[in-house]
């Protein structure tokens, strides 16, 4: 099984029950909770290789978010912050980012 394979096994092992039916978030809300976010990932993406997550599409965010929750995304930070967040928390980053042009 290829990488690509794995990983979308992995991502929908990871969604909580009926993510996918969920509506996505409120931007405004995400840019209440994004603080902490941007403490590394900088609005223009430049800061020591750390990536930007401006203008990523909802949905490739919110299974990025959902595979750290899952530890099934290795990055330890990224693992206990996801951690903390709610389906409501992620879905609403993943929209307010969504909505960040670099």
């Amino acid at each position: 099984m290829n990488w690509g394979a794995r990983f979308l096994l992995s991502f929908l092992a990871a969604l909580p029950s009926g993510a996918a039916a969920q509506t996505l978030g409120d931007p405004e809300y995400g840019a209440y909770l994004s603080a902490e976010c941007a403490t590394c990932h900088q609005r223009d993406g430049s800061f020591d290789g750390i990536p930007s997550i401006t203008n990523w599409p909802e949905e490739d965010f919110m299974a990025a978010m959902f595979a750290y929750r899952a530890k099934q995304r290795p990055h330890p930070v990224m693992q206990m912050l996801a951690a903390r967040l709610s389906d409501e928390e992620i879905a609403a980053l993943a929209a307010y980012y969504a909505t960040i042009k670099n």
